[in-house]
């Protein structure tokens, strides 16, 4: 008998322990539960990353005039050749163009280093690449890995993309062509990272890229951990310098960082155009934590689009929003069929002009000769737990070819100049203890 109330009583021990476990793991918001992979959030030190290669041992020079990327690039590939290891840039500039990491390598900027881009697009060679929802050649970035498994960037020095002779450049093309695209300026990418799993990128800096800061396509199991993101919007503005763009990937945490661009801070993208669910090399993103971040200037906190097809289970909470034109953004681009589902927004403080901002995005649309205009759709939306100051916090205005389906806003305490709902425009909405400039919306 006392055996039985010994085990009995460990058997419930042991499912309590299970279920605060579940607890803190929580769930998706479409009910699927989040991996413990989510709640690990340990470093990676600097000695498992395997043996180190210090630049300036190979040959590197400390001389921030010149552009060293074949020294640098022979540093990757000996340590490639030898089993792998670390490329560790020491305290210092080092310029450079295009860099290759290789599989078994990884990248450490020490504390008090700059790895800083060459502002001559001739030193990012052209090659197969995917760019604003497309597979084409493109010029590669300051930092490229393909197929790089286990792929880890570290360390608390500063990787700088040099960008102003390249905002210069665009602003300059913009001013010829009003309708230019971003493509039509030779610009490079900071870090692109294709289709490498378990990636993490930790404590660097990310400043000044030409481009995009930070590209994640076909990569599965994705950290990045107090990352410092940073391209500056006056006195020129840094054009397209998306903080983190995401594209067709799978598990993915952003946590503890700082992002202040001028564009989207972080962007979902997997694809565009009248057929893009359709195309092999897009996809969907799914199971997305975004948490205890903080947003400087940037257009919006949270993109969905404007190249995308497919986003799942998306979360951000626990963050911190200042200056930023919208903290939700879904963009309903009428060429490219979309479902935008399962995204939850909780916990969320600051200012912005708009809390959700859901519109037509026709900037560059093109049916590629589709005669119907595909139907986009956003369903289970939520956000919860929300403290701000806005301009206008439903700034909702769709097409015809637009269907939203069952949001729920809940817990607000909001002060907005237009506090102005069409409830009429969603199909299901649930609004719980919603208080906007001191007044229950209902």
């Amino acid at each position: 008998m006392k055996t039985i109330v010994v085990v009995l009583v460990c058997m419930v021990v042991l499912s309590a322990k299970l279920s605060a476990q579940n607890a803190v793991k929580g769930s998706f918001p479409d009910g699927s539960p989040i991996s413990s992979w989510f709640t690990k959030n340990q470093k990676i030190p600097l000695a498992q990353l395997g043996n180190a290669y210090v630049i300036t041992d190979f040959g590197v020079k400390s001389d921030s005039t010149l552009v060293q990327t074949d020294a640098i690039q022979k540093v990757i590939d000996l340590a490639a050749q030898k089993g792998g290891g670390v490329i560790v840039v020491p305290k210092g500039t080092f310029r450079s163009g295009a860099l290759f990491f290789k599989p078994k390598t990884h990248l450490h900027v020490a504390e008090g280093a700059v790895l800083k881009g060459s502002d001559n697009i001739a030193d990012y060679p052209k090659l197969p690449s995917r760019m604003e929802g497309q597979s084409l050649d493109y010029f590669a970035a300051l930092v490229n890995a393909y197929q790089v498994d286990g792929f880890t960037i570290s360390g608390k020095g500063t990787i700088d993309g040099n960008g102003l002779r390249f905002w210069e450049a665009f602003w300059a093309r913009r001013k010829e062509n009003p309708n230019c695209t971003n493509l039509e300026v030779s610009r490079p990418r900071l870090v692109f990272i294709w289709k490498c799993n378990n990636v993490q990128v930790q404590d660097v800096k990310l400043h000044n890229s030409g481009f995009w800061t930070s590209h994640y396509y076909q990569c599965q199991n994705v950290k990045v951990l107090n990352v410092h993101i940073y391209s500056p919007y006056q006195p020129v503005k840094a054009p397209s310098t998306d903080a983190i763009d995401i594209d067709a990937c799978a598990n993915v945490l952003i946590k503890g960082c700082y992002m202040s661009v001028n564009d989207d801070a972080i962007a979902l993208k997997g694809g565009k155009g009248p057929w893009a669910d359709r195309v092999p090399n897009n996809g969907a993103n799914t199971n997305i934590i975004i948490e205890d971040c903080e947003f400087g200037f940037c257009h919006s906190a949270l993109t969905c689009g404007s190249e995308a097809v497919h986003n799942r289970n998306i979360v951000m909470r626990n963050c911190h929003v200042s200056e930023a034109s919208r903290v939700l953004w879904l963009k309903m681009r009428p060429d490219t069929p979309q479902l935008y589902e399962y995204i939850s927004v909780e916990n969320i403080t600051g200012q912005a002009h708009s809390l959700l901002y859901v519109k037509p995005w026709t900037q560059f649309f093109d049916l590629q000769g589709r005669p119907d205009v595909p139907l986009s759709y956003c369903d289970h939306v939520s956000l919860k737990n929300i403290k701000l100051s806005c301009d206008t916090f439903f700034d909702v205005a769709i097409s015809e070819h637009d269907r939203l389906s069952n949001f729920t806003f809940e817990n607000f305490v909001v002060d907005s100049k237009n506090a102005a709902i069409d409830k009429k425009l969603v199909n299901g909405f649930t609004l719980k203890n919603v208080e906007v400039n001191h007044k229950l919306v209902e």
